[in-house]
């Protein structure tokens, strides 16, 4: 039942979990004692900037984080001087500036270029050293704190005007109390996620509250319930194939549900966690090589060209935008035992790369964006045709006793994806090159439209990654282009909400009825299940939208 914790990675995130419980326990009882619940939760999000930098700079993610949390710790201090506004409205305002100024960074100076969704939502199996490194610093500095701090601290959260009284006027304990939280948050990003973090320093000693009064009893019953609800929801991530992160929250919550039922004497019976039948742990697959494959494309591409000889598994599912994608507990452990990585490379899926580090596998990881001319070239089937190549010579080498069928069958869907080239061509063909003008959600079809003779004439998020965010100038841009170039239709995307897109559209008496399969495969029994299928369901939705519906592509 704990075999999972004999993994390298889970031993890693435990670590992780266990050293974080120190600060987020003694630390977590004065944000609870103090109010500063908000404080702490915004603390985390108004990293987002500093995130912003760091990455569109090039310098350690942790560093802008912290950068920015102090100042945001500086700001609420600063301000928190002034009678006139609460404490939670000036949380409040000084959040909406940092968040602000993160989406000005991302959408119009970095153009999109920060990957930070791992730092937002957290990570806790792909920590690396530097993030224990930094939690054991959180931890040192909270102990340090509470014993040096911790009575002025006590003092000023029961009664400020007291402590004022008694001359204990000086800010300092208080930014020091706010530095301290912000610089633990910070700690705690790489594991949980800014959008986590209340699980991890708030609902721990929220639970402890409910059983104890005395305050050294709290801070240790919260550093306890910090770790253990860690470990829990660590391993039940991994029995799961569910985010550490929010597992860790769901555990923490149902600790403190279970807590407040028993202090109100309303519980019957506790509730006990069961455990779940089965380790999660896939099949090795007898002698067959593993073929793990990131993108829902490639992963199509590969069992074409593996049949029964090689073992797939692909890691993204249907819809799912490769983008913005959290590795599950299942992903390093099929990598672990992988013989041959296939990755679209390009950035894509970037976070492919801390998956095999943190597994410890020691396959061969094959690129096949490399030397593609653009992120998303897979909509050409003629460069997916070179990726196919790549994918057989790659499983022949990994697998010399198949290494003919692999040729065979990689020969054979080569020859499919010629016919889809030939007849996207003679679809396309139907439409005048003139009303051949494209706009979809986000600039994801470049090389179909360089294929095809496509004219893209803009796209709701101008970008190839959907982590960016269009300005409303943006929009404007793109509305006065649309009205001007006399565009039919607005392309939406099966993974990516269609609202401003439709909303693009109505503005603009375009269409928004045909949608596209941008960045994956659609879901089993869809039109775009199949790579063929997709490429096949996108031309006719743009030749239906070029012409007004009066045209498509036979089926």
């Amino acid at each position: 039942m704990l075999d999972a914790f004999d993994l390298p990675f889970v031993q890693r995130g435990l670590w992780a979990v266990l050293l974080l419980a120190v600060p987020a326990g003694l630390l977590g009882t004065w944000i609870v004692l103090r109010g500063m619940a908000f404080y702490a939760h915004a603390t985390g999000t108004a990293a987002f900037p500093g995130l912003v930098l760091a990455d569109g700079l090039g310098f350690a993610a942790p560093l802008g984080a912290l950068a920015a949390a102090g100042l945001f710790a500086a700001g609420v201090v600063a301000l928190g001087g002034r009678r006139r506004t609460g404490g939670d409205s000036l949380t409040a305002l000084v959040l909406v500036g940092c968040l602000a100024a993160g989406v000005l960074l991302a959408s119009d100076v970095f153009g999109s270029g920060a990957r930070v969704d791992t730092l937002l939502f957290g990570s806790l199996l792909l920590v690396g050293p530097r993030d224990l490194v930094l939690a054991a610093i959180a931890g040192l500095l909270a102990a340090g704190g509470s014993l040096l701090l911790g009575e002025r601290w006590l003092a000023r959260g029961f009664d400020p005007d007291a402590a004022r009284a008694l001359g204990l006027r000086s800010r300092w304990p208080d930014l020091a109390l706010a530095a301290l939280i912000a610089f633990a948050v910070v700690a705690s990003l790489a594991a949980v996620g800014a959008l986590l973090v209340t699980a991890l320093f708030i609902v721990p000693a929220a639970t402890a509250r409910l059983l104890t009064r005395r305050l050294r009893m709290w801070q240790w019953a919260s550093v306890a319930l910090a770790a253990g609800e860690g470990a829990v929801g660590l391993w039940l991530a991994v029995q799961t194939n569910a985010p550490p992160g929010a597992a860790i929250a769901v555990v923490a919550g149902a600790g403190f549900a279970v807590a407040a039922l028993w202090r109100a004497r309303r519980a019957v019976a506790l509730l006990a966690l069961v455990a779940l039948a089965g380790c999660g742990g896939s099949a090795a697959g007898g002698d067959r090589v593993t073929v793990v494959a990131t993108t829902t494309q490639i992963a199509d591409f590969a069992r074409n060209v593996a049949g029964p000889d090689a073992r797939v598994v692909g890691l993204l599912r249907p819809n799912t935008d490769p983008h913005e994608y959290e590795p599950r507990p299942d992903d390093v452990r099929s990598t672990a035992g992988a013989g041959l990585v296939l990755v679209n490379g390009r950035g894509l899926d970037g976070w492919m790369g801390r998956v095999v580090q943190e597994s410890g596998a020691h396959a061969r990881v094959i690129d096949l964006g490399r030397g593609q001319r653009f992120l998303h070239w897979w909509h050409d089937p003629v460069a997916a045709q070179r990726a196919v190549a790549q994918i057989g010579r790659a499983l022949a080498a990994a697998d010399p006793a198949h290494a003919r069928a692999y040729r065979r069958r990689a020969a054979a869907y080569a020859g499919r994806l010629r016919v889809v080239d030939r007849d996207l061509r003679a679809c396309l063909s139907r439409v005048a090159p003139a009303q051949r003008k494209l706009v979809t959600d986000h600039d994801a079809f470049g090389a179909f439209a360089r294929r095809y003779g496509v004219r893209i004439v803009g796209a709701v998020i101008p970008s190839q990654s959907t982590q960016a965010q269009a300005s409303a100038g943006d929009l404007a841009r793109l509305a006065r282009t649309i009205e001007r170039e006399h565009v039919r239709a607005v392309f939406p995307e099966t993974s990516v909400s269609p609202r401003v897109a439709r909303a693009i559209a109505r503005e603009t008496g375009a269409s928004a009825r045909y949608t596209l399969y941008g960045d994956t495969l659609g879901p089993a029994g869809s039109k775009g299940a199949t790579y063929l299928g997709m490429e096949r369901a996108n031309a006719d939705a743009m030749v239906r939208g070029f012409t007004g519906g009066r045209e498509g592509c036979a089926r």
